[in-house]
């Protein structure tokens, strides 16, 4: 056991892990492009993008002298009372490429965070509007927003946070119609959703302040995909009820689903959008909720109650929006929409394979995204074939890890044709071990 590895066990209380059964965690000690390597100099291709962040690839050279440069510069200052070139700079790009009026830029840390700026911006917004009843919120079934108390709220579909319940605010669940290849019963769904929807805003619309939901794609519970109509038509839905409608793009933003954002895919612009993960393509922790600009107008006063009173420590670290700016513009640089067309075409000639194969149910794809259920095995975030699986590819150099029964491929878009041929082999070969 290696030296690092003893100071891990020691002291290191790891995410989502069961210290008292899960296997010892492998020591990666750098990273370049599509790839892993272990202590011991063994590439692993990060399938997954590091938890669905490293878009461009590790390591990226222009990412990594931005840091450098920046850090000659200014490497952090606070946010409240001061400004600063690389967030002023970050703040008007993002609202360059984004849809609509969404103008108004607020910063945060990480995707959870993200999301309870979304909800508190929701419940004060209409407060401030003059309509203090609507204290409440709706979410789809199944869906993920982040492990803070209030994005566990919204989240308390996905069978994360049964123990938490008593402390959550008031989250009313509705329908959520998932598709995949081949699916023809996807419209009979959608109808059953919009209807038991149309039933709850007859029931509680009048009390919520928002929907909040992941467009497109809902990402811890297995990566589920939705149609862009089912999407748009939930969210005139929930806006003619007068609900806010907030779209977490935490996982799904900057290219993931083939556009830029999935909203450009649904044609809705959403009142508020959280967005982490992708933004700083990895490098650095960063997360932003973007307000339409009537959003922000009702916080605006004489008085300092109007105004939200939230931050944080590290808003808007001038590191961190340094490296996100360069990170949009090496998609244009770098066509990195292009790239992850070409990984959707590599990825949806598997579909065939796929749905011959005796272990693999539902498969689908969208843009980067390749994900398919696995056969005859049942459960939640850990399953033991999903297990064996993953660390049947681990030991094969592939980093896959399965999401209870749904495997799921998301590369960098920096990821070769070599590169993928090698991840669709060893999925396949993982699929016949089992």
């Amino acid at each position: 056991m290696s030296n690092i590895l003893k100071i891990d066990r020691r002291h290191i209380w790891h995410p989502f892990t069961q210290h008292a059964s899960e296997r010892d965690p492998l020591v990666i000690t750098r990273a370049k492009g599509a790839s892993l390597f272990d202590e011991d100099g063994r590439e692993i291709l990060d399938l997954i993008s590091s938890w669905w962040t490293c878009i461009h690839g590790h390591a990226h050279p222009a990412l990594i002298d931005t840091i450098g440069k920046q850090a000659e510069t200014l490497e952090h200052v606070m946010f409240a009372g001061f400004t600063h070139p690389p967030a002023a700079n970050l703040s008007k790009a993002l609202t360059d490429v984004l849809p609509g009026d969404l103008n108004r830029v607020f910063f945060s840390d990480n995707g959870s965070t993200s999301v309870e700026v979304a909800l508190k911006l929701a419940y004060q917004y209409q407060r401030n509007k003059g309509d203090p009843g609507r204290t409440e919120f709706i979410a789809f079934e199944g869906g993920y927003h982040g492990d803070t108390l209030g994005a566990m709220s919204v989240g308390r579909g996905s069978d994360f946070f049964k123990l938490f319940q008593e402390l959550m605010c008031t989250v009313h669940p509705i329908p959520y119609a998932h598709t995949w290849e081949g699916d023809n019963a996807i419209a009979e769904r959608e109808d059953d959703a919009l209807n038991a929807f149309a039933s709850r805003l007859d029931s509680d619309g009048e009390k919520a302040a928002a929907i909040i939901l992941e467009p497109l794609m809902q990402g811890a519970s297995g990566f589920r995909f939705a149609r862009p109509e089912f999407v748009r038509r939930v969210s005139e839905m929930a806006r003619e009820a007068g609900l806010l409608v907030i779209y977490d793009e935490v996982a799904t933003g900057f290219g993931r689903t083939g556009t830029l954002f999935a909203c450009d895919q649904v044609g809705f612009v959403p009142d508020i959008i959280c967005l982490s993960k992708g933004l700083t393509a990895g490098v650095l922790p960063m997360a932003v909720t973007v307000a339409r600009d009537d959003v922000f107008e009702a916080f605006l006063g004489e008085t300092f109650d109007l105004a939200l009173a939230h931050g944080h420590t590290f808003t808007a670290n001038p590191l961190a929006c340094a490296v996100a700016l360069k990170s949009l513009e090496l998609f244009h640089e770098e066509k990195a929409l292009d790239r992850v067309a070409h990984i959707e075409t590599r990825n949806r000639d598997q579909l065939a394979r796929l749905q011959d194969h005796a272990r693999a149910e539902q498969p689908r794809a969208m843009g980067c995204m390749l994900a398919f259920e696995l056969a005859e095995s049942e459960g939640h975030y850990k399953t033991q074939d999903g297990e064996r699986l993953r660390d049947w590819y681990l030991t094969n150099g592939l980093n896959i890890r399965p999401l209870g029964p749904s495997v799921y491929l998301m590369p960098p878009y920096c990821i070769t044709d070599d590169e993928l041929t090698r991840a669709y082999d060893g999925l396949f070969e993982g699929l016949d071990a089992l």
